[in-house]
């Protein structure tokens, strides 16, 4: 989901967190999450924050937009702040998170505003996909470059045909292997690679099967993957 304005972005995201909130997927989202203190790129309302908060980590929240920090700031007060654009951090922002000394950055990429991504109603959804592609990429190096860092966790929003799901996840390993994490020291396998069905009201599932009925079998899932660090 790609809203035109950062308004409209968190009124639609905070309605959709609340649902997803309520399904139990951020809380299975952070029950993925290995170590004690983490690095979380990319907040939104704050749902995501609140979820690591309730396993009792500590977390770094990152998050570009004020907008975003303020929101979440409101639904996971015990964790720390830093406003900054993980593609052009400054030595200060880098700084202070090599303080923070973080065991696993997470990037849960469920959606940004269309100002950020670039994307237009007849782009064919190019624009959210070059958008998530440079923005796992300047994560996954982030994270190479913390040596403390163990592992990154990384989830986006995508639709499969659930009965193919573990030929999905053979996929989302080779994806990631070849682009977020080329020539980086992380490796991924299929055993930590996951996939959560949302709920139909989510993502507006139904309608789009009963226009579409060559998409009846499409599902709209979470897709996780867990990458440890290999050197």
């Amino acid at each position: 989901m790609s809203e035109g304005s950062v308004a409209g972005f968190l009124g639609y995201w905070t309605a959709e967190g609340e649902a997803y909130a309520r399904a139990g997927d951020y809380a299975w989202m952070a029950s993925l999450v290995p170590g004690t203190r983490v690095l979380e790129i990319g907040c939104g309302p704050g749902f995501g924050s609140e979820a690591l908060l309730a396993r009792g980590l500590s977390v770094l929240v990152l998050d570009h937009l004020a907008e975003c920090l303020e929101l979440a700031r409101g639904r996971a007060a015990a964790a720390s702040f830093l406003q900054a654009d993980v593609s052009a951090l400054t030595a200060g922002q880098l700084a202070q998170i090599e303080a923070f000394a973080p065991e696993t950055v997470v990037c849960w990429l469920l959606g940004a505003p269309a100002e950020m991504t670039g994307a237009t109603p007849v782009d064919g959804g190019r624009a959210v996909v070059a958008y998530r592609e440079r923005i796992h990429r300047a994560v996954a190096e982030l994270a190479a470059s913390l040596p403390g860092v163990r592992a990154l966790h990384l989830v986006d929003r995508t639709a499969i045909p659930w009965q193919a799901k573990d030929i999905g996840r053979d996929t989302l390993v080779r994806y990631h292997l070849e682009k977020t994490l080329s020539g980086l020291p992380f490796t991924a396998t299929r055993g930590n690679a996951l996939y959560r069905k949302l709920g139909d009201t989510i993502a507006s599932a139904g309608q789009v099967q009963k226009s579409r009925p060559a998409l009846r079998h499409v599902v709209p899932t979470l897709a996780s993957l867990l990458a440890i660090r290999s050197q």
